[in-house]
């Protein structure tokens, strides 16, 4: 098995947004030491307690500080810019870092609707043009717009010795037919989905349309994780995502809490029944419970890589899950 980190660049209630990036930056170094196949970091817009609303830029300071291990966004949500900007930024962190870059490349708005007005106009349009826009995103990367296209004669600048790898990231069926039809790789967000996940997936590899001789369907799945020692530690740990989680939904979660702020929340009875809904769609435990759950998700959603999403207040109680998930999975 596979597996690899996804960052969402969390800050905690005794860090800087500057702290919450640097740490970014030495997770990627562990998970580097560690074994992860790659490392990607997600684009969020004016949301309490994320530190990255620009993924390319992270992408240039993590590369610098890490050596071989792939790197991307996860995800470049597209429909805020415009296809040739992000395949000339793309090419330009290909470039740099030969053999180690990745797009991921979402449709969410990443933020409030104020902040999505406040970046870019028409989102929903161009939400609507996801297909059109993807095209031609793959059309610049792959230098093959036909000749008679308005494009035909730009190039996106520098051009790399390695294309970067093209993911298509999504939670629903829409996504997945998106993916097959592109011959793209595909990453499902089970962590952050309700739908049947197994049935969206086999869609996806029984639709699959390779586009060059030999391809195959590519499958990662991305799920929440806090691993420790012990049972009993782990589910203290994942309190303070939790915690910041349900304070978020009700417009009061700014920084990740403590665990010791997070035991001194006061749930409503709604809180309690939302927080045992949460914690099961996520994975729990000590090395053992968390290997076995990780290779029980692999089995169904027939995937090749499990991607991990891990949330903690502290810095070190996050590489030490991501360690002990190495340790017993790889």
């Amino acid at each position: 098995m596979r597996i690899s980190i996804l960052d969402q660049s969390p800050i905690s209630s005794n860090q800087s947004a500057k702290d919450a990036l640097y740490e970014s930056m030495k997770l990627a170094q562990a998970g580097e030491k560690f074994g992860y196949t790659r490392y990607w970091i997600a684009e969020h817009h004016d949301l309490p307690g994320l530190a990255c609303p620009a993924p390319e830029v992270m992408l240039s300071f993590i590369g610098a500080h890490t050596s071989k291990i792939r790197i991307g966004s996860g995800a470049t949500l597209l429909p805020h810019y415009k296809p040739y900007k992000v395949a000339e930024t793309f090419n330009l962190l290909a470039t740099l870092f030969p053999s180690r870059i990745d797009i991921g490349i979402g449709r969410a708005p990443g933020g409030s609707a104020e902040a999505t007005n406040a970046l870019s106009d028409n989102f929903l349009q161009k939400v609507y043009q996801m297909p059109n826009l993807l095209a031609d995103l793959l059309h610049f990367l792959d230098r093959d717009f036909p000749k008679d296209h308005e494009f035909s004669k730009v190039t996106a600048a520098p051009v790399p010795p390695v294309t970067p790898e093209t993911w298509l990231l999504g939670t629903s069926q829409k996504s997945a037919v998106l993916a097959a039809k592109n011959g793209l790789a595909y990453a499902f967000g089970q962590f952050m989905s309700e739908e049947n996940g197994a049935k969206i997936i086999q869609q996806y590899i029984d639709s699959f349309e390779p586009k060059k001789s030999g391809q195959l369907p590519q499958v990662l799945l991305t799920v929440s994780a806090i691993c420790a020692e012990t049972t009993e530690e782990a589910e203290e740990i994942a309190m303070s995502s939790l915690i910041w989680q349900l304070q978020t939904e009700r417009g009061k979660g700014q920084r990740i809490p403590s665990i010791e702020e997070a035991q001194k929340y006061e749930l409503t009875d709604q809180e309690k029944e939302k927080l045992n809904i949460m914690k099961q769609n996520m994975i729990i435990g000590n090395p053992q419970e968390v290997g076995k759950a990780l290779h029980q998700l692999q089995t169904k959603y027939k995937t090749d890589e499990m991607m991990i999403l891990t949330i903690t207040h502290s810095p070190k109680d996050r590489v030490n899950s991501y360690r002990l998930i190495a340790e017993k999975v790889l």
